[in-house]
């Protein structure tokens, strides 16, 4: 491992020559932490732009970050920790410019009930979280006896009005990322790969995964432009999907439809009928320890509400029925980038009741695995919301001095081994 100050072998408690740069653990950390937020902001920021959403300021803040990660630029933690949070400020005006470009483009998300498994016929399944991907690809394939399949945290997609007025959109195919090697397998259709959260493939459906622009994996097919005309031949060619359905779930509660239901939540809360909201999502993954936002879920008071988001939903998604008053206890707001409408679904309650987020019956229990969570974490961090839990484990850039800085200042958590008592019973 080297010291991205100035290159040298670290020994595991700082660099070889501490004299030569000034570098300390601490410090790599905070440039980590920094540079993990910036991919994961740069991603977000990428979609925003090929929806024609961009902002001067983001841009000079990601150039202005990156500089100050240069070797011998800044030995200071406390100017390092202020630039952490500016990229999470920074991260929530990128999240606005992509959920406008959404939209704009694709009309606002309205609760939709969809259709869970396979259809008979041709089939196309689409993964990752390009929206325009997708749309662009139901276009190319409208009228060609092709259905069009989302998978992972593309199934927010079949919520927006533009997309889901194709007929040939038809329902959603399998989990989270991380069952791709056991789902894709299953499916004989061709397998686009949108962005990040795409594996390298098997043997078995390596020359029937396409991939799109920088994604890319080994086996596959790489579509360097918006051509999808020989993804939509392969699909005519290779053996049709049988009719095999699974399940329906209902989608689409982006934060305007839930602000549109602010009145009957205030007075639900108000009546105690509500008395709980917890907000479970962030990023899914396979190692052990996520099975807690499962039974966080499963044990939660059938007084309370659950907002999820990002491919972490897959955790909750089957666990949480039922509603109250008409509002249903589980709300899918989308994908992972729609944290921002959960954030603009907290403070509109706040406002409501004139108080703090921190002061709202609401809890935020986040898995993280990779640079987007990394992202969202530091646009909560940057709006002061305290006492978030995040889990599995913590991030191994995060050293323990870091980490205690954290707690003492956002009352930042770890999950447990499961869920505590006194968590669960929020909602009694």
């Amino acid at each position: 491992m080297f010291c991205n100050q100035c290159e040298q072998t670290q020994n595991g408690t700082g660099c070889t020559d501490i004299g030569v740069c000034g570098k300390d653990p601490d410090m790599q950390s905070l440039q980590e932490i920094l540079l993990y937020g910036l991919k994961g902001m740069a991603a977000y920021a990428n979609h925003a732009r090929r929806l024609g959403k961009t902002d001067e300021n983001v841009s000079a803040f990601i150039e202005e970050a990156l500089f100050a990660t240069v070797t011998n630029v800044n030995f200071d933690l406390d100017s390092l920790l202020e630039m952490v949070l500016e990229c999470g400020r920074q991260n929530i005006r990128v999240m606005q410019l992509l959920d406008e470009g959404h939209t704009e483009k694709f009309g606002t998300p309205e609760p939709t009930t969809v259709y869970e498994g396979t259809k008979e016929g041709p089939g196309i399944l689409v993964t990752g979280h390009d929206l325009l991907d997708l749309a662009e690809l139901l276009e190319q394939s409208a009228g060609q006896g092709v259905n069009v399949y989302t998978h992972g945290e593309m199934l927010p997609g079949l919520s927006y009005p533009e997309l889901k007025k194709h007929p040939h959109l038809v329902g959603h195919y399998g989990g989270p990322w991380q069952n791709q090697q056991w789902e894709f397998p299953l499916f004989s259709g061709p397998i686009v790969g949108t962005t990040n959260c795409v594996l390298i493939p098997s043997d078995v459906y390596a020359d029937r995964l396409f991939t799109t622009r920088v994604t890319a994996v080994p086996g596959g097919t790489r579509l360097k432009d918006n051509d999808f005309s020989q993804v939509i031949e392969m699909a005519k060619q290779l053996p049709a999907l049988p009719e095999n359905k699974v399940k329906e779930s209902t989608i689409g509660f982006h934060h305007s439809v839930i602000l549109g239901l602010a009145g009957q939540v205030v007075d639900a809360v108000k009546s105690g009928a509500i008395k709980q909201f917890y907000l479970i999502g962030g990023c899914d993954g396979a190692e052990s320890g996520r099975n807690y936002f499962t039974q966080l879920a499963e044990q939660a008071s059938d007084k309370s509400v659950i907002l999820t988001l990002g491919c972490g939903k897959y955790r909750v998604r089957d666990h949480v029925t039922g509603d109250i008053g008409g509002i249903p206890r589980l709300l899918d707001m989308g994908q992972c980038n729609d944290a921002y409408g959960a954030v603009q679904v907290a403070l509109a309650l706040a406002d409501a009741f004139d108080c703090s987020v921190n002061e709202l019956p609401l809890e935020i229990v986040l898995s993280w695995f990779e640079q987007k969570a990394v992202a969202v974490l530091l646009s909560l961090l940057a709006l002061d919301v305290k006492g978030i839990r995040l889990g599995p484990v913590a991030p191994a850039f995060i050293t323990p001095n870091v980490f205690k800085i954290l707690q003492d200042r956002f009352d930042l958590k770890l999950t447990e081994s499961e869920p505590p008592a006194e968590l669960v019973q929020l909602g009694v």
